[in-house]
């Protein structure tokens, strides 16, 4: 990403720019207001295709809270890695605190997610997340996160090559581009 200025609202390709998740994972589809070292707003359109849904009281699909407080994380790693000095790192979800769960999410239902800086240091911080449904609050906690470089991806060598040819899939053969992962060989060609 650019050290050029964002432009709002950020859209879902704008998002994903500036965070490492993807689709089931990436839980923010629109940045409205960002305020840099002080505050953003987004919006977490929820569907009926989601795919965690659990049922909730009367066996209406509920958006489980954990998503809920992943939603308002993801928002504020948008604020914090939308400084120049900190596009191409991550932030790591350290801890939270203070959470509370005011009322169920369900499809249909747009929540307005709202990040405010509480403490920032160069390496870590703690934000406060609040998430509203038709001006209703849903959920609030505070979050606490580190920075980190993201790692980086190591490739094989020839004699690693030569060691984990036999623990490729059928029909791939590695190479200098090859990434050797817990389940199978990323070809990234």
């Amino acid at each position: 990403m650019s050290d050029a200025p964002l432009k709002l609202p950020l859209e879902i390709e704008d998002i994903k720019a500036i965070l490492p998740h993807r689709s089931p994972f990436l839980l923010v589809d629109r940045i409205l207001e960002l305020e840099p070292d002080r505050r953003i707003v987004g919006l977490k359109n929820v569907t009926s295709n989601e795919r965690y849904f659990i049922a909730g009281p009367g066996g209406v699909p509920t958006l489980p809270a954990s998503i809920l407080t992943e939603a308002m994380a993801q928002a504020g790693a948008v604020l914090i890695l939308s400084k120049p000095e900190n596009r191409g790192r991550l932030v790591y979800f350290m801890g939270i605190d203070k959470v509370r769960y005011r009322r169920p999410v369900v499809a249909g239902d747009q929540v307005r997610l709202e990040g405010e800086v509480l403490r920032m240091r160069s390496r870590m911080g703690s934000l406060r997340g609040r998430a509203f449904v038709d001006g209703k609050l849903a959920c609030e906690g505070e979050m606490t996160f580190a920075l980190g470089e993201r790692p980086v991806r190591k490739l094989f060598t020839k004699d690693q090559r030569a060691l984990f040819a036999d623990q490729a899939p059928e029909g791939i053969e590695l190479d200098e581009l090859s990434i050797l992962g817990p389940m199978n060989v990323l070809k990234l060609k």
